[in-house]
């Protein structure tokens, strides 16, 4: 017991010192969720051919990897934030943003236009899982942005905790005889 207690007061001190982890670890999982499902994204850019989508799919994929590694130089170990970067990320994580809901609305101008509707059944099914994932994938990416700007918050909350360790006394620091 006493080793689960110490492997997450170690991961606290962790997080105390480096705060910034928090929002690299849900930017990584929004990554994760969006290159995991590129073959349904390919798939769907395949079938519906719309305009600027293999484009919307190569900016969030781009700019996906390049706002981990904007975000790991706009908080420095130890330093002040990087003002330049932080604004940068922000530019990244509004364009990734843009590109799903550009996506999105291809993929709905697909399914209901007047002229040969792409009609969704077994077949297509990939096309309506592409549709949810970017969804899940725009929120997983506003929670980012969220934790990015809220850093200063809970920096300063998780400074509060306290993951010092009672370092036991025999009792008689008096009796110790430094003799020989």
């Amino acid at each position: 017991m006493s080793g689960i207690r110490e492997f997450f007061r170690k991961k606290v001190v962790s997080l105390k010192r480096n705060p910034q982890i928090i929002p690299l670890l849900m930017a990584l999982v929004a990554f994760l969720v969006y290159s995991f499902n590129l073959t349904l994204m390919s798939n769907t850019t395949a079938k519906i051919q719309g305009t600027g989508m293999g484009l919307a799919q190569f900016g969030i994929m781009l700019l996906s990897l390049l706002s981990m590694v904007c975000l790991l130089n706009a908080f420095p170990r130890r330093k002040k934030a990087n003002i330049p970067m932080v604004v940068l990320l922000f530019i990244m994580f509004a364009i990734i943003i843009y590109c799903d809901i550009h996506y999105n609305n291809a993929i709905t101008a697909a399914l209901t236009r007047a002229s040969s509707p792409i009609k969704l059944d077994a077949s297509t099914a990939y096309i309506a899982q592409a549709y949810n994932m970017l969804s899940v994938h725009m929120v997983l990416v506003i929670i980012s942005a969220a934790l990015v700007a809220l850093l200063p918050v809970y920096s300063k909350l998780l400074k509060k905790i306290n993951v010092s360790v009672e370092v036991e006394d025999n009792g008689s620091m008096a009796e110790i005889e430094l003799n020989d």
